[in-house]
C-alpha cells in the first residue's frame, strides 16, 4: 500500500528552542528564558533571577525570529508540505495575565504563517511548548494552580481567534504526559516558583504533578470544545511523548510492571484526551500512588466534550522494564528505563528501535481509531564540518531511513499514519540539556554552546536524503 496520496512531510521545532529573540517586540521572559545550558554530564539549572554573566541558550537559540524567511525557503526546497511549530505564549501574552494581545507578537507569527503557506506548507502549530510564562510560575506556582485553565484559554482563543483562517491544525500541550515525571516539573508544569538550582534536583510531589497534569487536560479540553464550537473544520491535537517499553522476561512480575508503566506514562493522558475520561484503572492507580485529584464541579463534563480530532506523539527510542534488579540503566527522552541488549543506542544514550515505532503506531490505532501523526523523530549527534563546509550525517540518514521504512509497514498494517514531522529539522537547542552540539537538524546552524557562532544555515547531506524521500512519498528508500 505504501504512504497515502497526500501524505504530510516535513519538520518540527519549539519556540523557546528555536526562534530567540526573547525580550524583543514586547515579548516576556518564560521558563526556559531562566535555563542556562547544561551538557549530558551536567544538569541544567534554573535560576529564579536571571544572572547577567550566565549563558541562557534560549535568549538567542538559532534566531528564527530574524531569519524564518530563509528558513521556511529551504523547508520548501526540501519539499515539505507541513511544518509543525510553536508559538511562544510571552509573545503574545507577555505576563500571561494581560486582559488583550501584544499585536507585534500576533503580527510575527502572522508573517511566519503567512510565509508558509506562500511556499504550500500547512502550518501545524503547538500552542504551549514547554515556554509557560515566568511570571506565572511565580505568581501561581505554575499548572499547580486551576488560574491557569483561564489564562491559558484566554491565550489559545487569541491564537484560535486571529488564525483561523490561516491555521487549521492545532495542538494543545507539547508531551502532555511528561507531567507525569519528576522532570516534567520543570519543562511541562512550571511547579518551581522561586526555585535556583539544577533540574536534577527539582522539588517534587507527585500529588502535585498529577493535578496540575488535571489542570492541564481540563484547560485542553475547555479550547477544543471553543475551537470546535467557534471554529467549524479546525483539527485539535493531543501531543504525547510515547516512550514504547518491553517486559525484560516472560515472568508474569516483568509483564505486569510493565502493563503498568505504559498505562501510567503513555495511556493515561491520552485516554482522557481521546476517550473523554479517565481510564478506569486511573482510580487505583491513584490510591496506590498517593493522589488525590482535585476534581472540580464541570470539569468531567468538559473532559467529555472536549475530546481530539487526531492524536500526535513523539518517539525517539524504547525502554526495558523489570522486576528483577539485573537491568542497566539506560538514558532517553525525558525518562530513563532498562537498556535492551538488543539494540544500539546514541552517544547520549537513546537506544534505536525502528520496530518499537510500529509496534506504538499499530497500538494507538488499535485504541484510538483516531488519524495519527508522529510529530517528533530524530537523531541527536555531533556533526563535523569538513574543510569544504559539507557535513556527512550517515548516522541520521540510516536512523530516518529506519524509522520511515517502520511507518511504511506500520501503514501497510492498517495504521491510519497521516503525516511525520522530523524532529529538529534545522538545529536548535537541546530542550533537556540545553546544548548545540547535539544536533538533529538537517540544516546546520553556526552556533555553538558557548553562545558564539554566525548562525549561517548550511545542508547536511540528510537534507537531500530527506527531499528525496519526500519526492519519492516514502518509497524506495534506498
Amino acid at each position: 500500500m505504501g504512504f497515502p496520496k497526500g501524505f504530510y512531510w516535513g519538520g518540527a521545532t519549539a519556540a523557546n528552542q528555536y526562534e530567540g529573540a526573547w525580550n524583543v517586540d514586547g515579548k516576556g521572559d518564560s521558563l526556559p528564558d531562566h535555563m542556562r545550558g547544561g551538557s549530558f554530564e551536567t544538569p541544567r539549572q534554573i535560576d529564579a533571577t536571571l544572572d547577567a554573566g550566565a549563558l541562557y541558550p534560549s535568549h538567542e537559540a538559532t534566531d528564527f525570529y530574524h531569519h524564518y524567511e530563509e528558513d521556511i525557503a529551504l523547508f520548501a526546497e526540501m519539499g515539505w508540505n507541513i511544518f509543525r511549530m510553536s508559538i511562544n505564549w510571552t509573545r503574545i501574552f507577555p505576563t500571561g495575565e494581560e486582559t488583550e494581545p501584544n499585536e507585534e507578537g500576533l503580527a510575527f507569527y502572522e508573517r511566519v504563517f503567512d510565509c508558509c503557506l506562500a511556499h504550500g506548507i500547512t502550518p501545524l502549530v503547538t500552542i504551549s511548548h514547554y515556554e509557560l510564562p515566568y511570571h506565572l510560575v511565580e505568581k501561581y506556582n505554575g499548572w499547580a494552580s486551576r488560574e491557569l485553565i483561564d489564562l491559558y484559554f484566554r491565550y489559545g482563543k487569541a491564537l484560535l481567534d486571529r488564525f483561523a483562517g490561516k491555521v487549521k491544525h492545532w495542538l494543545t500541550f507539547n508531551e502532555i504526559n511528561v507531567a507525569g515525571a519528576p522532570f516534567g516539573a520543570a519543562l511541562s508544569l512550571g511547579t518551581v516558583q522561586g526555585y535556583t538550582g539544577t533540574m536534577a534536583n527539582l522539588p517534587d510531589d507527585i500529588n502535585l504533578r498529577m493535578n496540575a497534569l488535571h489542570n492541564q487536560l481540563v484547560a485542553s479540553a475547555k479550547l477544543v470544545k471553543y475551537a470546535h464550537e467557534a471554529h467549524p473544520g479546525t483539527m485539535m491535537g493531543n501531543m504525547d511523548c510515547f516512550i514504547l517499553s518491553y517486559p525484560e522476561t516472560c515472568d508474569p512480575a516483568d509483564q505486569w510492571a510493565n502493563l503498568e508503566g505504559m498505562r501510567y506514562f503513555n495511556w493515561y493522558s491520552s485516554d482522557v484526551q481521546a476517550r473523554g475520561a479517565y481510564p478506569t484503572w486511573a482510580r487505583r492507580m491513584w490510591a496506590e500512588r498517593g493522589i488525590e485529584i482535585e476534581m472540580q464541579p464541570g470539569d468531567e463534563e468538559l473532559l467529555r466534550e472536549g475530546t481530539i480530532d487526531f492524536y500526535t506523539l513523539s518517539y525517539y527510542m524504547s525502554n526495558v522494564v523489570g522486576t528483577h534488579d539485573t537491568l542497566e540503566e539506560s538514558a532517553g527522552n525525558m525518562t530513563q528505563g532498562g537498556k535492551n541488549p538488543y539494540l544500539e543506542s546514541s552517544e547520549w544514550g537513546w537506544q534505536i528501535d525502528p520496530t518499537g515505532l510500529r509496534i506504538a503506531l499499530n497500538e494507538i490505532w488499535d485504541r484510538y481509531q483516531l488519524p495519527i501523526m508522529v510529530v517528533e523523530n530524530g537523531f541527536g549527534a555531533k556533526d563535523e564540518v569538513e574543510p569544504d563546509g559539507s557535513i556527512h550525517d550517515d548516522y541520521r540518514i540510516s536512523y530516518l531511513r529506519k524509522h520511515v521504512a517502520a511507518m511504511h509497514e506500520a501503514v501497510d498494517d492498517g495504521v491510519g499514519l497521516i503525516g511525520y514531522t522530523w524532529w529538529g529539522p534545522i538545529d536548535v537547542v537541546s530542550a533537556g540539556t540545553g546544548e548545540m552540539r547535539k544536533r538533529y537538524g538537517f540544516i546546520y546552524v553556526d552556533k555553538h554552546d558557548d553562545g558564539t557562532g554566525t548562525l549561517a544555515r548550511s545542508r547536511k547531506d540528510s537534507f537531500f536524503y530527506y527531499q528525496k524521500v519526500i519526492a519519492r512519498n516514502g518509497e524506495d528508500l534506498d
